[in-house]
């Protein structure tokens, strides 16, 4: 699969997500020295629902996935990039930032994302 068909692929995206979303979900335990049974009692859910969590064994709807952001005091920020400059910035190690207004800026700055590991 070339670089290009990954970027494309609706579950890349969605990995990225969910990886991010993990990531959100430890690090708020971590700081609130929170074991899995603490964190299933903070989100009104069960334990194994939260080991599903940490398993990345999940597809939320939107909603669902906003509604655990704001649960963690996170806002989920989503932005969107046209993908064929995402992928000659990503061929060239340039970071695309996505403006309030919805124009695309490009950084010069040399930044792999997150996304790109999953």
């Amino acid at each position: 699969m070339t670089r290009e068909e990954i970027f494309k692929s609706p579950a890349y995206w969605t990995a990225g997500l969910q990886m991010e979303l993990y990531r959100q979900i430890t690090a708020f335990m971590e700081n609130r020295h929170m074991n899995k049974t603490q964190l299933a009692e903070y989100l009104g859910c069960t334990k194994g629902y939260v080991t599903q969590l940490l398993n990345g064994d999940f597809d939320h709807k939107l909603s669902k996935f906003v509604e655990l952001s704001l649960a963690i005091n996170k806002i989920p920020e989503i932005t969107f990039s046209d993908v064929d400059e995402y992928i000659l910035s990503d061929e060239k190690g340039y970071t695309l930032q996505t403006t309030s207004l919805g124009e695309t800026e490009v950084s010069s700055e040399l930044s792999y994302d997150y996304l790109l590991a999953a």
